[in-house]
């Protein structure tokens, strides 16, 4: 059982012998529409929604693992026989038939079995009919691809040892599926191949098939799980704040995504994007970002750090948070302010970060330890890729952003929460938006957007793309809502718009006024070609800068009476990494580009991650 358990898949080794004792019968098939439903027949809905599986003899999908054992536990009665699903080494075997190639029938799977095996933003047309091909040669269809099938193991390590009858962990948090599916790519139809999924998730690509055989026993193993860098030796001291704002301070930036330790595996991957960041009771910084080779990839996981209190450098970086096998775009961070730091992630049915769900956590002593991972959106949707910038309005609510599209353009959705995150609602009622100077509608114009409460309760709020043209100018998108993100109006603000590779983001501040961080042009900086902005200095002298900036507002978005390069003036060569890559900053030129992500401690210092820096400074600072 198992693979050498390269690159992505390193969840696949050791390579181990198991023992399975006990004979048992496999469905050759996975279960079907017609026989579901006559478990459940209210399921016939799914069928057209999004219009895969479609007729009686097409896999039944959209069940969770509690459906397909509730499934398994009437037929039992139904039959008076034991039906269950498989364990995992029941299925690996299964599947194997006697092989030891990547695929039962050899080294490669043969393309008249082939489905569409690539990912898809939109979800392709397949005939999911079961059996359509020869089966193995234990007599099973499907096992490779058509779709994935819940297995009875929690998700875990493999022990390095000779197994027999194994039945995974005593517990975890995701519940193994396997065999892959339409729309996915060969890799991940391999005999070896492990995926997951929370327990109570349901999507077009996971069904599943049972076998009748004895109970499974009670042989189950506890992980050594060796604990994550930012989670170990974290103190439970709450922090003596100490209010900075007696002298001006800008540190020079630094890298918070740090290569791993060799001597210690962390899942990191070239490319390391898209992060969030917030303060901890006990003085800390914890920041999360995604690592991937490519974005659309079911290899990406969230990195975690920590910078620790009265520490100059943060934290190597460790395994935050991954559902095996799955896109992971889109993650928040944020410190409630009554004991609790509450997290969000995007998770992906495949790939690709256009159909995904939003996933809950918290944590109640400073980031060590996390609740069970939570699902609070009701489907996989375009409008749950998370954007970092959650926010606790004068009411308790706590409103979260998300693309409410997978394109440059298009807009974002909101999600608000009334009752502390235990639940949330999409409040937009007209998402059909008309974006220009004016218009109205049920998303925020731009996507990657960032909003911040207005002290007479409306909503404001900027955004990437959407550009609105005014006065001859292409001009960044603010929109504007009067009840509670239900619909918004849209203006031409006075800041330029940004692009590829950029992200803004928007901040009330401890001592009120607003603050706004931006980049004075889109993409990568050509100082002969791209424009810049006029900067001011308190004596009226102008100057023009390049890159990174901070706005500040004391009235409430009206003007922006002060703008600032993000830069200490000193020439260096710096790696904003991600899209960013290598930039000179100096006192003309900040960072051209980044995923900005932002926090303000009770100390009154700011926090600002760009897609590979850190930067710290106060409000004295921008003032000067």
């Amino acid at each position: 059982m198992g693979s050498l358990g390269k690159g992505e898949h390193y969840d696949e080794k050791p390579i181990h012998k198991v023992v399975i004792s006990r004979s048992f019968y496999m469905s050759k098939t996975e279960v079907t529409n017609k026989e579901y439903e006559e478990f459940d027949n209210n399921h016939r809905k799914y069928r057209e929604y999004p219009g895969m599986s479609i007729n009686d003899d097409d896999p039944v999908t959209y069940v969770s693992y509690y459906d397909a054992v509730a499934f398994c536990e009437w037929l039992s009665k139904k039959e008076k026989k034991n039906y269950r699903l498989p364990t995992e080494s029941e299925w690996e075997y299964a599947c194997r038939a006697g092989s030891y190639f990547d695929y039962s029938m050899g080294s490669k799977l043969p393309p008249e079995q082939q489905k569409s095996q690539a990912t898809s933003r939109d979800i392709p047309r397949i005939n999911l009919l079961v059996a359509q091909f020869e089966p193995n040669s234990f007599g099973l269809y499907d096992m490779h691809g058509n779709v994935e099938e819940w297995c009875s193991d929690w998700y875990g390590a493999y022990p390095d040892a000779r197994l027999t009858d194994p039945v995974g962990p005593v517990n975890g948090m995701y519940r193994v599926t396997r065999g892959g599916s339409f729309a996915t790519p060969l890799q991940y139809l391999r005999s070896a191949n492990r995926m997951a999924m929370l327990p109570d998730n349901k999507h077009w690509l996971t069904g599943f098939r049972i076998v009748q055989a004895e109970p499974i026993s009670s042989n189950a193993y506890k992980l050594n799980e060796e604990v994550p860098v930012y989670a170990r030796n974290v103190t439970s001291n709450q922090s003596k704040w100490d209010k900075k704002d007696k002298r001006a301070i800008f540190n020079t930036p630094i890298p918070y995504v740090l290569q791993p330790d060799c001597d210690v595996f962390v899942p990191f991957y070239e490319h390391n994007h898209c992060p969030t960041i917030t303060w901890c009771d006990n003085g800390d910084l914890i920041a999360a970002w995604f690592s991937t080779d490519i974005e659309s990839g079911r290899e990406m996981v969230i990195l975690a750090s920590r910078l620790r209190a009265g520490q100059s450098n943060w934290d190597k970086p460790s395994l935050f948070f991954k559902v095996p096998d799955r896109n992971m775009t889109g993650s928040s961070l944020f410190n409630t302010s009554d004991g609790r730091i509450i997290y969000i992630n995007g998770v992906g049915s495949d790939g690709d970060w256009k159909n995904l769900t939003m996933v809950e956590r918290s944590s109640y002593d400073n980031g060590s330890t996390w609740t069970t991972p939570r699902t609070i959106s009701s489907s996989y949707d375009v409008r749950n890729q998370v954007i970092t910038g959650m926010i606790k309005i004068k009411n308790g609510a706590l409103m979260q952003l998300a693309d409410a599209t997978p394109d440059g353009e298009g807009g974002t959705a909101i999600h608000i929460s009334n009752d502390k995150g235990k639940t949330w609602t999409d409040p937009a009622v007209d998402r059909n938006s008309r974006f220009v100077e004016g218009g109205t509608g049920g998303n925020i114009a731009g996507i990657h957007a960032t909003v911040v409460e207005l002290r007479n309760g409306d909503l404001m709020a900027f955004g990437r793309g959407n550009a609105i043209e005014k006065d001859g100018k292409q001009r960044m998108p603010m929109s504007i809502s009067k009840d509670m993100g239900k619909s918004w109006t849209y203006y031409a603000s006075e800041f330029p718009p940004i692009g590829s590779g950029q992200r803004a983001v928007i901040l009330r501040l401890n001592e009120g006024p607003i603050l706004f961080v931006s980049f004075t042009n889109k993409g990568l900086l050509e100082k002969t070609e791209q424009p810049g902005m006029i900067f001011k200095d308190n004596n009226g002298k102008e100057t023009t800068g390049y890159g990174l900036f901070a706005a500040l507002s004391f009235d409430e978005g009206k003007t922006w009476s002060k703008k600032k390069l993000l830069t200490d003036g000193e020439e260096k060569l710096l790696n904003g990494g991600a899209w960013t890559g290598m930039f000179i900053m100096d006192k003309n030129h900040a960072e051209h580009r980044g995923y900005l992500a932002i926090t303000q401690s009770p100390d009154n210092m700011i926090h600002l991650l760009s897609s590979n820096l850190y930067y710290s400074f106060n409000l004295k600072w921008l003032l000067e």
